[in-house]
C-alpha cells in the first residue's frame, strides 16, 4: 500500500512539474493570459495596447503586426524598450492531507494545515529591441529581438504547505524575428517574418506534502524551434487605418532531464532524461487607429490566443525507449485581449496617452494550478513620448493591473489533485504594477 501510494504521488509530482514547462508568470504576475509576457513596448504600454497593430511613431508594433515596419522613417531605425514588473500575489487558505496518506498510519488522521504562500510572485525586467530600415518606397526590413514567455514564482517558504504543488517556476525564452515588409500602395501594405524561439525551463516541486520529509523533484530542459509572422494594413483614408497581425505557433521538443529523490513506479531514484512537446498559441492581433483631429487619435485592440490547443502533451522518457511518464494536464481555454485608448499631441515635442483593457484568460477553477492560479484582469495605463528632436525620442509607460477573485479549488476531481500532497484550497489575491521606458533613435 505504502508504495504503491509513493508511486502514485511521485507521478503526479512528476506530471505537476512537466505541466508547469510553460509556467513563468502565475496570475500573481499577471503579464498576459496563460504565460505569454505582453510587455514588449514602452510606447504601446501607454495605452494598454490599444491601437498595437496599426502604424506609428514605435517600430515596437512589429511584434503583433510584421506589415507596421512600413510605417518607418528613412534610414535605420533601432528602439530599446525596457519595462519593470512589479508583481504581488498570495495564496491564503488551507491544505488538508488525508489519513493514511503515505501509507498505514502516516498521518493516523487527517492533517490541515493553514496555508499563506507569501509573495509568490518575482519582480522582472523584460527587455525589447527592434529595427527598421527603409530600402525604398515600397520595401522595408526589420528585426525584432524579444522575449515572449518567461519570468518565475516562487513562494516565500520552500515548505509551504502547498510545495508539493509548486515549490519553483522559473523559464527563459528570446525569440528573433526578422521581417520583410512591401507597401503595395498607400492603402494596402503586407510582411512576412520568421521566428527563431528558445526556451529554458528550470522547476521543482516537494515530491509530496512537506509532511511526508520527501525530497524535492525537480524538471529541466530546453529547446530551440522556429515559427512564423505576418500580417497587413489597410488604410481606407487618410486619418483611418486598420491591421491584422498573426503569430503562429511554435513547436518545441524540450528535451531534458528529471530528479526523482526516491523510486517511483519501479524507476530507482536519481535523474533520467525526457522530452515532451510543448505547443505555443497561435496570436491573431486585430487593430484600428482614427483619427479624431490634428492632435486627438482613438485607438482599439482586440486579441486570441489559441491556449486550447496546449490539451495534454505526453512526458516521454528517452533513456527507456521513449515510455510515457505521464501527460501535461493543461485543458486550457482560449484567451482573449480588449483595449481602447487615446493619444493626444500636446505640442510638437510631447505626446500623452491613456487606455484600458479587459483580459478573459484560459485557465478557470477547473484547471487553475498553485503554479498558474490565473484569472481575468483588467488593465488601467498612461504614459507619453518626448520628441527631443528629429532623431531622438523617448517614450514611458504605467500600467496597473486589478486581479479579478479567484479561488484555487485543487481537491479529488480536480486534474493536478494527489492524495499525499492533500486538497489546497484558498483564495488568490493579485496586482501588479508596471513601469517602461524606450530609446528611439532613427539614422
Amino acid at each position: 500500500m505504502g508504495v504503491s501510494k509513493m508511486s502514485w504521488a511521485f507521478s503526479k509530482s512528476v506530471l505537476m512539474s512537466a505541466s508547469a514547462l510553460a509556467v513563468i508568470a502565475a496570475a500573481t504576475s499577471a503579464h498576459a493570459g496563460g504565460f505569454a509576457l505582453r510587455e514588449q513596448s514602452s510606447y504601446y504600454q501607454g495605452m494598454s495596447f490599444a491601437g498595437n497593430g496599426t502604424t506609428g511613431p514605435s517600430i515596437s508594433s512589429i511584434f503583433w503586426n510584421p506589415a507596421t515596419i512600413t510605417g518607418a522613417k528613412d534610414g535605420l531605425t533601432s528602439e530599446a524598450h525596457n519595462s519593470f514588473i512589479i508583481p504581488k500575489g498570495e495564496i491564503k487558505g488551507s491544505n488538508t492531507v488525508p489519513a493514511n496518506a503515505f501509507g498505514a498510519g502516516t498521518p493516523p488522521v487527517a492533517v490541515t494545515t493553514a496555508v499563506d504562500s507569501g509573495d509568490i510572485a518575482s519582480d522582472a525586467w523584460i527587455g525589447s529591441n527592434y529595427f527598421g530600415y527603409k530600402l525604398s518606397d515600397q520595401a522595408y526590413l526589420g528585426f525584432a529581438l524579444t522575449a515572449p514567455f518567461g519570468l518565475s514564482t516562487k513562494p516565500d517558504d520552500p515548505n509551504w504547505a502547498g510545495a508539493g504543488y509548486n515549490r519553483s517556476s522559473k523559464v527563459f525564452s528570446i525569440n528573433a524575428n526578422p521581417i520583410a515588409g512591401f507597401k503595395i500602395n498607400e492603402m494596402f501594405s503586407v510582411a512576412l517574418g520568421a521566428q527563431i524561439q528558445y526556451i529554458d525551463i528550470r522547476l521543482t516541486n516537494a515530491g509530496a506534502s512537506p509532511l511526508s520529509g520527501v525530497g524535492t523533484t525537480s524538471l529541466a530542459g530546453d529547446s530551440t524551434s522556429v515559427g512564423w509572422t505576418a500580417g497587413v494594413t489597410f488604410t481606407p483614408m487618410q486619418g483611418t487605418e486598420l491591421g491584422l497581425g498573426f503569430r503562429s505557433a511554435v513547436a518545441h521538443d524540450l528535451s531534458g532531464s528529471v530528479v526523482l529523490p526516491v523510486a517511483t513506479g519501479g524507476l530507482p531514484a536519481g535523474a533520467y532524461n525526457i522530452s515532451t512537446k510543448l505547443i505555443t498559441p497561435e496570436i491573431v492581433t486585430l487593430s484600428a487607429k482614427q483619427d479624431v483631429n490634428d492632435k486627438l487619435r482613438v485607438l482599439g485592440t482586440f486579441e486570441w490566443s489559441n491556449w486550447s490547443r496546449l490539451e495534454q502533451p505526453k512526458v516521454l522518457l528517452t533513456d527507456l525507449g521513449n515510455a510515457q511518464l505521464t501527460s501535461l494536464p493543461f485543458n486550457y481555454s482560449d484567451g482573449y485581449f480588449l483595449s481602447l485608448g487615446a493619444e493626444y499631441d500636446f505640442n510638437d515635442k510631447l505626446t500623452l496617452r491613456a487606455g484600458a483593457a479587459y483580459e478573459w484568460s484560459p485557465i478557470d477553477t477547473n484547471v487553475r494550478s498553485a503554479r498558474l492560479p490565473d484569472n481575468d484582469r483588467i488593465w488601467v495605463s498612461a504614459g507619453g513620448s518626448y520628441n527631443f528632436n528629429d532623431s531622438l525620442s523617448f517614450d514611458v509607460g504605467y500600467t496597473h493591473i486589478f486581479g479579478t477573485d479567484t479561488e484555487l479549488n485543487i481537491v479529488p476531481g480536480h486534474q493536478d489533485y494527489s492524495s499525499t500532497k492533500g486538497t489546497l484550497v484558498g483564495d488568490v489575491e493579485a496586482s501588479v504594477d508596471i513601469l517602461s521606458a524606450s530609446m528611439r533613435y532613427t539614422w
